[in-house]
């Protein structure tokens, strides 16, 4: 039998540069969660908001943060991903951690600064894509800002599933909604999107349109309220499609450098 992995989306609002109130926040968005789940996955920069001031967080709160992924994916039995920002080696990264049950973590940083608010100023950006493979399934997950840009999630890895966590205004949420369901096309891939809601600690709105979109672009979940959406990716549903329709084996050869 192909292996299925179940979702817990958690669209939420976020308390502006309190690691600890947001910690205690999703500890309860998380034991709401109703049966079991493979993976939970968060908004980006789930434990501050969008801030660009992260010398008003404590260096020790990146690690304090990774420390209660771990306990919560132990407690759950599930994997849990989301984006935070982590103090290392002198500079501050927008670092999203996929922690496994075991306790394993595995990060990737944020490729593509968002110079519209100054990130690229004060976050050191990422170089490599992250590919994990949890429960019979390849997973790349990438942050808000990357879905932007399509080179950089193509398909090269045969991977099962894009995960794009994100604080995406209002304003431009029809790029959001556009976006995720083009990436799946063209990758032949599940392709989710979790984002936050409410307003943040510089006024700016956000509406949600967390989403899942399977490999054909067909939107498997959507909502623009506050709440926790689920949705099941099925391995053969993969298969069966990229097997019919060979658009992977078509693609552009290329490297980036």
């Amino acid at each position: 039998m192909t292996p299925k992995l179940k979702l817990a989306l958690i669209q939420s609002h976020l308390i502006w540069e309190n690691p600890e109130a947001n910690r205690k926040l999703f500890d309860e968005k998380i034991a709401a969660i109703s049966g079991a789940v493979d993976l939970i996955i968060l908004p980006e920069m789930f434990s501050t908001g969008f801030t660009m001031n992260p010398e008003q967080i404590d260096p020790k709160e990146g690690i304090k943060t990774v420390k209660w992924m771990q306990g919560k994916a132990k407690e759950t039995n599930a994997a849990i991903v989301g984006s935070i920002i982590f103090f290392e080696e002198g500079k501050n990264h927008n670092r999203l951690f996929f922690v496994h049950p075991e306790g394993e973590s595995m990060h990737y940083d944020k490729k593509h600064s968002f110079t519209l608010a100054g990130e690229d100023k004060v976050f050191k950006a990422g170089n490599s894509k992250l590919i994990v493979e949890y429960r019979g399934f390849k997973l790349c997950p990438l942050i808000c800002y990357d879905l932007r840009f399509p080179v950089w999630a193509r398909n090269v890895e045969n991977y099962d599933a894009l995960i794009y966590v994100a604080n995406w205004p209002s304003p431009r949420v029809q790029a959001w909604d556009t976006l995720l369901k083009a990436r799946a096309i063209e990758n032949m891939a599940y392709c989710v999107g979790v984002n936050r809601i409410g307003k943040d600690g510089l006024g700016y709105e956000y509406s949600g349109h967390s989403a899942v979109y399977d490999v054909l672009g067909n939107q498997l979940a959507y909502s623009e309220k506050e709440e926790i959406l689920y949705a099941t990716l099925d391995k053969e549903h993969i298969i069966s499609n990229r097997e019919k329709l060979r658009f992977l084996e078509d693609r552009d050869q290329f490297s980036l450098k």
